[in-house]
C-alpha cells in the first residue's frame, strides 16, 4: 500500500464509530505520541491499573527482557483508545505496542494501521482458532489475543431447588423455558438480561441468535426469527421483566443480586461480585436451541504491533508482545483481568486452579468473534440493525419477523 492510499484509507476508516462493550475513565502515565530512542510506547485499555500495579510491572519486565531501555505505558478508555490509535496512525505517530478490544482490530487493519503476524513474526500457533479469528481479516492475522471473556447463565441455587429444577437438566431452549415456568409457578422471577439499544444489547442477544443457527449476514432468516421470538415470548409470558429493554449488563446484574431472579445472563467480569451475593449461585453455559452450548461472543483484547516509520523497532516490539503472551504471563494477566486464556493449556491450568472457571472455559471454547466470518468493519452496522430489531420486537412495535426483515434491509 502506498503512503498516499494508506492515508486516504486511514482518513476514511477514522469516521467509523465502533461501539465498545466495556469502558472506564481515562488515566495517563505518559504524553501522547511515539517515543524516541530506547523508550517503547505501550497503549492499553486498562486505565484502572495504576503505575504500581502487577500489570504495569509485567510491561516493564517484558520491556527489560526485550532489550528496551524503558517502556512508557498509557491506559485509555476503550473508545478513546480507538480514536487515538486511528489519529496516531494518520500522523505516523503510533505506539510500538497497542492493546485494543478485539472488534477494533478489523477497523485498524482496514485502515492499514497494523502489521500482520506474518510481517512481525509473532507466533500465534498456540492460540485457540476461535479466539484468534477476531483478529483476522482477509486471511491475515493482526495481533495476538491476550485473553477472552464471554457470557453464561448465572443461577440462584435456592430458587431452583425450591422450584424442583435441576440445573443439569437444562440442555436447550425448551428445557430452559420449562425451568423458568417452574420458578414462576413458585412466585419468583425467571431470567434477566440486557437488551438495551447499544452494543451491549447485541452482545447479549448473540448467543441466542447464533444458538439458533442464524448468521449475521442474514438477520431475517427463520433461525434468527426463532431467537427473537424466544425473547419476546419470555416477556409476554412474564418469564423475563420488561426492564430488560433498558437494562445494561450492570443493571441486569443488580436485578439478579436482589435474589428474586432464577437466572441472569452475564459475563466473567461479574465473578468477583458473584462471591458477594447473599445466596448460593452456580453457572451453566447458555444453551443452543437444539442443545449443547451456544456460541457466545468473545470480549477481550488483542496485542498488536502498529506500523512504524522506523521498521528496526519491530524486533524489540515483537519480543515485548511475545513476553506478554507467553503461557506463564498469560496466566497471571488473565487471572487479574478475570479472563479466560487464549491457549488451551493455560485454560486447563485455570480450570484446575479454580473449578468455578470450568463453565467459563467451556463457554470460551465455543465462543465466536463478533467480526469473524470476514465481517470486519461491516459488523458495527449489522450490530446496530440487530439491537434496533430487538428493541422494536421487545417493545411490541413490530413482530420479530418484521423487525428482523427491516434490520436486514438496513444493512444493505
Amino acid at each position: 500500500m502506498t503512503g498516499l492510499s494508506r492515508r486516504r484509507r486511514l482518513a476514511a476508516v477514522a469516521v467509523i464509530a465502533l461501539a465498545a462493550v466495556t469502558g472506564s475513565a481515562c488515566s495517563s502515565s505518559s504524553d501522547d505520541g511515539a517515543s524516541d530512542g530506547g523508550a517503547y510506547l505501550v497503549w492499553d485499555p486498562y486505565p484502572q491499573f495504576a503505575a504500581d500495579s502487577e500489570w504495569v510491572a509485567l510491561l516493564k519486565k517484558c520491556g527489560t527482557s526485550a532489550g528496551a531501555a524503558t517502556v512508557e505505558r498509557t491506559g485509555y478508555d476503550t473508545t478513546d483508545l480507538t480514536n487515538k490509535a486511528l489519529l496516531a496512525a494518520q500522523q505516523s505517530n503510533s505506539p510500538d505496542v497497542l492493546i485494543v478490544d478485539n472488534p477494533v482490530i478489523s477497523t485498524l487493519a482496514e485502515a492499514g494501521a497494523l502489521t500482520t503476524t506474518e510481517d512481525n513474526k509473532l507466533d500465534v500457533s498456540a492460540m485457540a482458532p476461535n479466539l484468534l479469528g477476531a483478529g483476522q481479516s482477509a486471511g491475515k492475522t493482526y495481533g495476538v489475543p491476550i485473553g477472552a471473556n464471554t457470557l453464561a447463565l448465572y443461577y440462584n441455587k435456592d430458587l431452583l431447588k425450591a422450584a424442583g429444577v435441576d440445573p443439569a437438566s437444562i440442555k436447550d431452549w425448551a428445557s430452559l423455558t420449562t425451568a423458568l415456568n417452574a420458578v414462576k409457578a413458585k412466585g419468583k422471577k425467571g431470567i434477566t438480561f440486557s437488551a438495551i439499544g447499544t452494543e451491549e444489547g447485541s452482545f447479549q442477544f448473540l448467543p441466542w441468535f447464533w444458538g439458533s443457527g442464524a448468521q449475521l449476514t442474514s438477520l431475517d432468516s427463520p433461525q434468527a426469527v426463532s431467537a427473537l421470538t424466544l425473547w419476546t415470548d419470555w416477556l409476554k409470558q412474564g418469564l423475563a421483566p420488561n426492564s430488560v429493554i433498558n437494562n445494561t449488563q450492570t443493571t441486569s446484574w443488580q436485578e439478579f443480586a436482589t435474589g428474586d431472579f432464577a437466572f441472569a445472563e452475564n459475563g466473567t467480569w461479574q465473578l468477583a461480585n458473584a462471591e458477594k451475593l447473599g445466596f448460593s449461585y452456580g453457572t451453566i453455559a447458555i444453551p443452543a436451541n437444539a442443545g449443547g452450548p451456544a456460541p457466545a461472543p468473545t470480549g477481550g483484547e488483542f496485542v498488536s504491533i502498529p506500523v512504524q516509520k522506523k521498521t528496526a523497532r519491530y524486533e524489540t516490539s515483537q519480543k515485548i508482545v511475545a513476553c506478554l503472551t507467553n503461557a506463564d504471563n498469560l496466566l497471571t494477566t488473565d487471572t487479574t483481568l478475570s479472563y479466560v486464556a487464549p491457549v488451551t493449556a493455560v485454560q486447563d491450568r485455570q480450570a484446575a486452579a479454580d473449578p468455578k472457571l470450568k463453565v467459563w472455559v467451556e463457554a470460551v471454547r465455543a465462543a465466536k468473534g463478533r467480526t469473524g466470518d470476514n465481517l470486519g468493519t461491516k459488523y458495527p452496522k449489522i450490530s446496530e440493525s440487530l439491537w434496533t430489531a430487538v428493541q422494536s420486537a421487545l417493545s411490541g412495535g413490530k413482530s420479530p419477523k418484521d423487525a428482523l426483515t427491516a434490520a436486514q434491509a438496513a444493512t444493505r
